[in-house]
Parts: structure tokens; sequence; C-alpha cells
């Protein structure tokens, strides 16, 4: 088998993986040193870093000044089940899939809270719903961006400003790299870990106003765990909103997230990381369109991630090989760049069809991105090259 070449230049920073993702430009652990360890979160030093991490947030996020902001336990998962379990039930739900986690949702909504007015509206890896089949005067759940598909929603059009239900969104692969209308969103989340490279186990969950009047006029006919209870007498624990969180957060994590949301204020703002997230998507484009091997899985242009890049192998002899034959093609391909050191955590989502994923957020260098490309090349035609031998 001829051995082909290695590209002179290497990434100087191979993580491209979509969760945790890679840590700001320039990140070290001196970042940390102004922590407030071993002292709790309930002293005054604790509460001043936690509601500047809400500050901030609000800031560079552009959060509309009515809007609450939490920091809450367990990650974006814990922030979407917190929303689904005190806020769902009042009235029908309009439950959007296209991808693993809408699916979960999907499930926990079912299964778990047993609501039975609920309308599942789903599509195929690769595609968007049919948008115009959700019911708006219902309770509607959605991902703004797929994660484990590379699909997102391209605006926020298809909501209507006077709405019955509410909007639910988990926006954990999008929020800081694509822009989020919360004038139609009533609930928003995501986790430190995506865009902005912070470190996991802790959720944010934005409401709006409607979403507050809800939690302070319905209650679920299901027992809530203390750390889904929003509500205190039928009012809001504001507490909750100004950094006195439920459980106790890391706060190592806390001044690792404030030192993400400086460097995002310095990198420009939302526009800057905006921006960033584009131009490393751009990188992957261009090399799909010529690489005549790869695809999106997107396949509507207007609906391709600028974060979580999904990418299917549609080289004609690999497309021709049974689904396990391909997942294990794909894995021969992340091995190799994972053992050259180039690129580590770029394989397919175990539940999503098999291929590469790629995060292009705005915490990764555009460079790395370009000099990742040509090593692509190279694993593939390696792979190619042991599929043709066999």
């Amino acid at each position: 088998m001829t051995t082909l070449s290695k590209p002179d230049m290497r990434p100087a920073n191979p993580n491209f993986s979509s969760g945790p993702c890679a840590k700001r430009p320039g990140w070290t652990v001196e970042a940390l040193k102004g922590a407030a360890l071993g002292r709790s979160h309930r002293a005054k030093i604790g509460k001043e870093k936690l509601a500047r991490a809400i500050e901030l947030t609000r800031e560079v996020l552009q959060v509309p000044a009515d809007y609450r902001i939490g920091i809450v336990p367990a990650s974006d998962t814990g922030a979407v089940e917190m929303a689904l379990w005190s806020l769902l039930g009042q009235r029908g739900v309009d439950m959007l899939a296209w991808e693993s986690f809408g699916a979960g949702w999907v499930t926990d909504v079912v299964k778990q809270l047993k609501i039975e007015d609920v309308r599942r509206i789903e599509a195929d890896y690769g595609k968007l719903p049919d948008l115009s089949q959700v019911d708006f005067d219902r309770d509607v759940v959605f991902t703004w961006n797929g994660t484990t598909s590379g699909v997102r929603v391209p605006n926020a059009d298809f909501i209507p400003a006077d709405r019955g239900g509410l909007t639910i969104c988990d926006a954990t692969s999008a929020a800081f790299a694509q822009r989020l209308d919360f004038a139609k969103l009533d609930v928003v989340t995501f986790s430190w870990q995506k865009v902005l490279g912070g470190e996991g186990g802790h959720g944010m969950l934005i409401l709006s106003p409607r979403a507050v009047e809800r939690l302070e006029t319905y209650t679920p006919a299901w027992p809530l765990p203390k750390i889904f209870r929003m509500t205190k007498g039928g009012k809001l624990i504001e507490g909750i909103f100004k950094g006195e969180t439920i459980n106790t957060p890391s706060m190592l994590c806390v001044e690792d997230y404030l030192d993400a949301l400086e460097w995002a204020k310095s990198a420009g703002g939302l526009e800057g990381l905006i921006a960033r997230a584009d131009a490393n998507f751009a990188v992957i484009d261009r090399f799909v369109q010529k690489s005549g091997w790869l695809a999106h899985l997107a396949e509507d242009p207007s609906t391709r991630s600028n974060t979580s890049v999904c990418l299917s192998i549609v080289d004609p002899a690999v497309a021709a090989l049974d689904e396990e034959a391909r997942a294990a093609f794909a894995k021969g391909i992340v091995s190799r760049l994972d053992k050259e050191g180039v690129a580590y955590d770029v394989g397919h989502y175990r539940d999503a069809p098999p291929g590469l994923r790629i995060w292009a957020g705005a915490t990764v260098e555009t460079a790395d991105l370009e000099a990742l490309t040509p090593w692509l090349d190279l694993a593939f035609q390696e792979q190619k090259a042991a599929l043709q031998a066999a």
C-alpha cells in the first residue's frame, strides 16, 4: 500500500470536541487564580461572583432586561428538565425533534411526565420538521441547534409574537454563536461548556416574563424535586436569578465561566463570537465542497450549524457499505486523526448517522481548522486504500 505524505502543518489546538469544547484562545490555568476556593458560595465573595456571571451573561448574550437568568444544576440537561417539569401540563404540548437531544425531551414528556396531549413533530437527521405544523397556542419545546445533527433553525420567524403557549428552547450549542430572538423565546437554556468552552456541570436558565407568570399561576400535577423548585408560596424565588443557587456550585467553574465571558467581551461581544463561528464554518464548508468525499448532513444550507458541523462520507465506495461498515470506516478516520494528535473527538454522536462531527464554535481558531483539513484528506485516503485492499 502506498504511503501518503503527511501535511506540513498541524493544528496548534487539536480539540474539536462538541462538548466540552475547546477552551478560549490563550487560556491557561492561571486564569483561575482569582477563584473563591474554600469559600462558601453564600459568602459575599461567592454571591458577587455568581451575580457577576449572570450580569455578564446578560450583557454578552444581549438578554432583555426583564428576563430572569439563573445558574442551575446539572448542565443544560438540568436546565431543560427544570423547565419541562415546572412549566408543562397546563395545556397541550408540541414537541419538535430532529436529533438525539430533541428526541430525548420527547421521551421525558411522554414517558416520564406522562402528558397525554402531546403532538410529536419530527424529522430525520439532516432535516428540519415542517415548522408550519406547529400550533403556538400550545406549549412548544424545541432545540435551536441540533448538536448531534448539525441542523439549526435559521431564525425565529416561524414563531408568532402573539402566541398563547410558551416556547421552551434548548439553545446549548447555539448560545453565543447564533443570534437568539428572545422576543420569541420564553425559556432559553444552555451550558457553559459549549460555545464559550467553560466547564461542565452548570446550566443556565433564562425566563421571559410570560414564563415567570406561568410559574406563579400554575402548579404541576406531579411532585417537583428540590433542585427543580423555582417558586415558594406561589411566588418566584428571585434569589435563584441573582446568584443564590439552588445547590452548591463549583467556584472554580464559576471563575472559568467569568474568564470566558470577559474573553467574549474582548473578542467583540456577541457579534464577534458569531463572526468567529461563521468564519470557522466557512473553512469546513469550503473543504467539503471541494473534497469529493464529504457532504453536510444538514441538507438545506440555510439550516447548517456554524458550531456542531456534522458531515457524511459520500464517497461511492463507502456509501455502498452497510451502516455498520460505514460507521467502522468513519471510526477509522477518527482514530487516525486522534493517533496523529491533530484532531480529538470528531466522531459522529452515537445515535447519529455515521460520519464526522467537527466543532467550529467561537473558541476554535480558524487557522486550526485550516490546518486540519489536509489531515482529513490524508486519513480518508488511508482508510479508503485499506478498504480497497481488504
